[in-house]
């Protein structure tokens, strides 16, 4: 196996500036597959972490192989007991959600799992701007005096001491179900599951890369359980919980979590269950994202997860559980058509605040990460502008729109890179009185910051993260799985593929490198895309995109690149199926030159 610090063809400075390096074992099949000692699946299994004796497991991901006891997680007995007490005894129940695809998700998995079982369950979903991230007591306290004994908190409440408090007084009791970073000091709840509990055993605490709709499964499958015991299903059938995992998919990859070990399988199984269209908001939301086939895992992130989402950043926060859950077909097809014209204006809103924030990084660009901040801006757009913000510089980004509430203080989201452990950094911040309020995970966080705070916030995360970032940047290189000449690159190649994924964070999708090629025609294409038709001496052409790339550097440089010159090109080969024959293209993200 070739070591990852040679690089390969020779490339340690691309285009983008980036050493390209083996991901695993060398897989160069440009001059003919002689060599390869293992099938091309199995490399890519290899090189994602699995272990020789486990790739079967790896292979086809399913929940059997992969999902652990509930049991092992604290407080989910206690949580499952609780639901399960008051689906018997037909208590008022409250899911009390995020405003986010996560949230909105593990909201609508626990509405279904109950009217399965007979009960049919309130909801709340607060408002971004009037109410903010999280559960606050005065909603709590409210939701109990219009009669509701039990609510059950999802993708928020681990750090709501103040909140839970309140509703502990108001004699509500509360299941948290989250999966963000938690302090030393719980809340006080009835039940609180949460992988990422600083006391939670081993098993349960290698789950910490969950989403909040996986542990609400989790949640769920306990409940069951609970419920089977005590007799409950001798007189009506049992849930087919299964039936809910299109939901857990979709709230996985929309919250960006790694897609490795009991992730992997729930969204392989959910796309299973999502291409049968049962649930009649998840179909709506299909045919409204204009998707012609089955959905893919890319297509939860680029089309399905930012249309729900849009419900909350832009328009009405509940749109997104009240799709997911309701009986209605034309309730579902209008609701669905609603959040893809509030995504539409939930991108020109992006755009403008990207614009103003992007104006602001070269006076930053000694920070370590970048703080962006503006009056006006869009609290509903800041952490898809911090993502694209992080993608740009290579550095974590908080993006904050000041003056978002009456007391004057900024709502910030920031957004990691690999290796840079941003949520644990803001909820230390917050702790050092720094902060009014936040928390978050590793790569993603929320924040309320007082007026006068944000250069001793930007020089304290300077200093905390620092070196955390110069290691993450240094490490960065183009990590190849593959290498083509044009001729391979085909349609039967990216099915092979992509029989490894599904694919996404803590599962890259493999990336090729093809060539070596020229350039037949570069232009520019739609918003700021880059096009390349391509061939190579063995006969083979294709096209290559390179999305949001042609005011880059790298863009520049192809798109004046001189004639006749070869190049490498490294990217994602996917399916272009536009026209009527299927054709390979790739999905660009760097190149070099070979002369």
């Amino acid at each position: 196996m070739e070591s990852r610090s040679a690089s390969v063809f020779g490339i340690d400075s691309s285009l983008s500036g980036k050493a390209w390096r083996w991901r695993g074992g060398n897989m160069d099949l440009s001059e003919g597959p002689a060599g390869l000692e293992d099938d091309i699946v199995t490399q890519i299994l290899l090189s994602r972490g699995v272990a020789r004796e486990d790739l079967e497991r790896h292979r086809n991901p399913s929940l059997r192989a992969f999902l652990p006891d509930p049991s092992h997680f604290r407080d989910m007995d206690a949580a499952a007991e609780r639901l399960a007490q008051a689906v018997m005894t037909d208590e008022t129940v409250t899911v009390y959600g995020d405003y986010d695809v996560d949230g909105a998700t593990s909201a609508a998995l626990l509405i279904l799992l109950l009217r399965k079982l007979g009960h049919e369950a309130r909801y709340y979903i607060p408002d971004r701007l009037l109410e903010g991230y999280g559960p606050s007591g005065e909603a709590l306290v409210r939701l109990a005096g219009e009669g509701s004994s039990l609510i059950v908190t999802v993708d928020c409440g681990a750090m709501a001491h103040e909140a839970l408090e309140m509703a502990h007084e108001a004699g509500v009791d509360i299941i948290v179900v989250d999966h963000h970073k938690c302090s030393p000091e719980l809340p006080r709840a009835a039940a609180l599951v949460n992988p990422n509990r600083l006391d939670e055993g081993q098993l349960a605490a290698s789950h910490g890369h969950l989403a909040a709709v996986g542990v609400a499964f989790l949640l769920a499958v306990a409940t069951v359980r609970t419920l089977r015991a005590r007799g409950y299903f001798e007189t009506r059938r049992e849930p087919d919980l299964f039936a809910l995992l299109d939901l857990v998919a979709l709230g996985t990859v929309a919250d960006v979590a790694a897609l490795h070990g009991l992730n992997r399988a729930f969204v392989a199984q959910g796309l299973k269950v999502m291409a049968r269209r049962d649930n009649i908001g998840m179909s709506a939301l299909i045919d409204a994202s204009r998707l012609g086939r089955a959905p893919t895992c890319s297509d939860l992130g680029f089309a399905l997860g930012p249309r729900i989402n849009a419900g909350g950043r832009v328009g009405e926060a509940t749109l997104g559980v009240r799709l997911l859950t309701t009986t209605d077909p034309e309730e579902a097809r209008e609701i669905a058509a609603q959040l893809s014209r509030l995504n539409d204006e939930r991108r020109a809103i992006e755009q403008a605040v990207q614009e103003m924030a992007e104006l602001q990084i070269e006076r930053q660009h000694n920070r370590a990460v970048m703080v962006l901040a503006g009056e006006g801006w869009h609290p509903g757009v800041i952490g898809i502008v911090a993502g694209r913000i992080k993608e740009k510089t290579g550095k974590p980004a908080l993006v904050i729109a000041l003056g978002a509430d009456e007391a004057g203080n900024g709502k910030g989201s920031g957004r990691s890179i690999p290796g840079v452990d941003l949520g644990a950094a803001i909820i230390a911040a917050r702790e050092a009185g720094l902060l009014v309020a936040g928390g978050g995970h590793a790569m993603a966080a929320g924040l309320t910051v007082a007026p006068g705070k944000l250069d001793a916030l930007s020089e304290w995360l300077d200093e905390r993260l620092g070196a955390d970032v110069v290691r993450a940047s240094a490490s960065q290189a183009v990590l190849l799985d593959l290498a083509l000449s044009p001729r391979g690159l085909s349609p039967t190649l990216v099915d092979t593929l992509e029989s490894a994924g599904p694919f996404g964070m803590g599962w890259p999708g493999p990336r090729v490198a093809v060539g070596p090629v020229r350039i037949v025609k570069a232009d520019v294409v739609g918003a700021n895309h880059l096009r390349l038709i391509v061939s190579g001496p063995d006969g083979g052409r294709f096209k290559a995109m390179a999305f949001r790339a042609a005011e880059t550097d790298m863009g520049q440089t192809l798109l004046h690149a001189r004639e006749g010159r070869r190049l490498w090109l490294a990217g994602r080969a996917r399916i272009d199926d536009w026209g009527s024959t299927p054709q390979a293209e790739l999905h660009l993200d760097d190149a070099a030159f070979c002369d």
